[in-house]
């Protein structure tokens, strides 16, 4: 086994950095937690199980959620523990979520999520980062409950999303739009955003199997193709991703979005949705990210939260380090390419 699994999971639950990273309820945990779950369910390692039974139980208890989007991703992961555990709590609490999905989130046109994060409303926007953070759970609520509406809901997102976060010139995605304004702010074709993307076509794709329309599933898949098509052109040299996809040359490389890349293509060539070639342009990363992790056990150069831009020079200065997301990105990755 890749030895950097071990180190990132470490770092990440059991060094004080990362454990001072994961004490709040946000996104940023979400991500992380999922990638531990994933982890637990190749390995079935009791301790990880436990890292996050408890992670969960403290969070309850605490009873201290900001709902929002970013909020959701955590009962992403709680869906798993609680099918694993039976603890109705878990279930509870993911009900709970879903009720503020259905009756408390305020829409955009079209009936998408509207971003709202912890500290700000981002009226009319739609960023690329829901899909992942929000519409992969309510695909999940949809089995557990055995509730069709939340399938729905959870297409709906991918359709409203695509459709205006889509640069349909260059096969790329677009960070965010704005209903007001009608516009894509920098029109930054950001790199952990097209990562959230491809991810969540993936996952989505593997999350609901025949629970799909065959035309929801077949629009998925072109929508993979051509996104996967594009993003092969502006793999760099070493085998990375670039904070803004499109300009290799001018924006840095980064861990996240890499990762993330990776990730869902080789997982989609695996799963057989796309050719084998995007095996070989996945695992051209893994060199790269392996070479990230540092002796501490975290991914380094992964950008900071971001929000949206109306100048790509802003995008290009964001600080980066290690994150919570950034960890899991990469073990997500790892975890995949360990099991070809």
């Amino acid at each position: 086994m890749n030895e950097n699994i071990q180190k990132v999971i470490s770092a990440l639950t059991e060094s004080e950095s990362g454990k001072k990273q994961m004490e709040v309820w946000d996104w940023y945990q979400g991500v992380g937690l999922y990638g531990l779950y994933l982890y637990y369910s190749q390995t079935k390692d009791e301790k990880v199980y436990n890292y996050l039974t408890t992670w969960f139980d403290k969070q309850i208890e605490k009873n201290a959620i900001r709902w929002n989007v970013n909020s959701l991703s955590p009962l992403l992961t709680l869906t798993y523990l609680y099918e694993i555990s039976g603890k109705e709590e878990y279930l509870k609490l993911c009900e709970r979520g879903v009720k503020y999905v259905t009756e408390e989130l305020i829409r955009t046109e079209e009936g998408g999520f509207q971003h709202v994060t912890i500290d700000s409303n981002n009226d009319v926007q739609l960023w690329g980062d829901t899909l992942y953070m929000g519409a992969l759970f309510m695909a999940r609520m949809a089995i557990i409950k055995d509730n069709d509406s939340y399938m729905q809901e959870s297409i709906r997102q991918f359709l409203v999303h695509i459709k205006y976060l889509s640069d349909t010139e260059s096969g790329l995605f677009y960070h965010g739009y704005n209903f007001i304004g009608k516009h894509h702010f920098a029109k930054a074709h950001w790199g952990r955003c097209n990562a959230w993307i491809i991810a969540s076509i993936v996952d989505m794709l593997n999350i609901s199997g025949d629970r799909l329309p065959e035309c929801i599933r077949m629009y998925l898949i072109g929508t993979l193709e051509t996104h996967a098509a594009a993003l092969k052109k502006y793999q760099d040299d070493k085998g990375m991703w670039h904070t803004l996809v499109d300009d290799v040359e001018g924006s840095y490389a980064e861990a996240s979005a890499t990762s993330g890349i990776a990730y869902g293509m080789l997982k989609a060539a695996k799963l057989g949705i796309l050719p084998e070639e995007y095996k070989e342009c996945a695992l051209k990363a893994l060199p790269a990210i392996n070479g990230l992790i540092n002796e501490e056990g975290f991914c380094d150069e992964v950008s900071a939260g971001t929000c949206l831009y109306y100048d790509l020079d802003e995008y290009r200065k964001i600080r980066l380090g290690h994150e919570p997301y950034g960890q899991s990105l990469a073990l997500l990755f790892f975890l995949e390419a360990e099991n070809l």
